[in-house]
């Protein structure tokens, strides 16, 4: 159950995703159709171990309590090594290299490729799903530079990049909100605010609080990721900017070139 404001449900909701809800809603809805059924039921989804599970998670920390959570935004997990994915990013560049591609945008997830793809209109080809290896994306980039480069992540991603993260995995690097709230007061945030911002849940109830007082964090924070992206690339002409997109594939921040 979500005790805490920031995620994508409601306080007091099961901790279940809007994808996979929907995932369940259509399955049902489809039965039901196909055996002339109302489709009026309960679904009930139980996960075996979940509560101890889910103390090895981010969960606790979160607010949610009870059990594990049923996250996803697609509502399919693949497996992956490190590695693997790291040796298909450099596998990305090389081909947009070797086709004499003029702008490759490199993406942390399914939302952010799908809007960023849609904006500039570009091919299957020059879009690079980097996951949370953005560091491994931008020192093999630095070897094969290609003359634009726009990076597109959500609000969170994206603040721990401009913290100074290349690896984006919740395991391996997290926001650090007390550095968050002072670049909001850098905007002109209040102190109240700001102590506010430092005992926030997560980014995103960061980044809602800020749109509520009109402060224009989301593109601050791109233009800082851009700068800690630049250094990267360093030797390099490419033209490089950075989108944040949030959880409903709606452009809030962005650098400049």
């Amino acid at each position: 159950t979500v005790t805490k404001a920031g995620l994508a449900l409601e306080i007091g909701e099961p901790a279940i995703n809007p994808v996979p809800r929907q995932m369940m809603r259509t399955v049902v809805s489809d039965i039901a159709e196909k055996f002339n059924h109302s489709g009026d039921v309960t679904v009930t989804v139980a996960v075996s171990g979940g509560e101890e599970l889910a103390k090895k998670t981010w969960n606790p920390r979160l607010g949610i309590v009870g059990g594990i959570s049923i996250l996803g935004t697609t509502g399919i997990v693949i497996p992956y090594s490190c590695s693997a994915w790291i040796h298909s990013i450099h596998r990305g560049i090389d081909v947009a290299y070797s086709n004499n591609f003029q702008h490759v945008a490199a993406c942390t997830g399914t939302t952010s490729d799908a809007y960023v793809q849609n904006l500039y209109k570009l091919p299957d080809e020059a879009m690079i799903d980097m996951g949370d290896f953005v560091g491994g994306l931008l020192k093999y980039f630095r070897k094969k530079p290609i003359q634009k480069l726009t990076l597109g992540g959500g609000f969170g991603k994206i603040t721990k990049l401009a913290q100074g993260h290349l690896d984006l995995h919740s395991k391996r690097s997290q926001v650090n909100f007390f550095n968050l709230a002072s670049e909001l007061q850098k905007l002109g945030s209040s102190s109240k605010f700001c102590e506010q911002v430092q005992q926030a849940n997560t980014a995103s109830e960061v980044l809602s609080l800020s749109n509520k007082e009109g402060l224009p964090i989301a593109k601050h924070i791109a233009e800082k990721a851009c700068l800690v992206a630049r250094k990267v690339i360093k030797g390099t002409e490419t033209k490089l900017n950075v989108l944040v997109i949030d959880r409903q594939g709606t452009l809030v921040g962005k650098s400049d070139n």
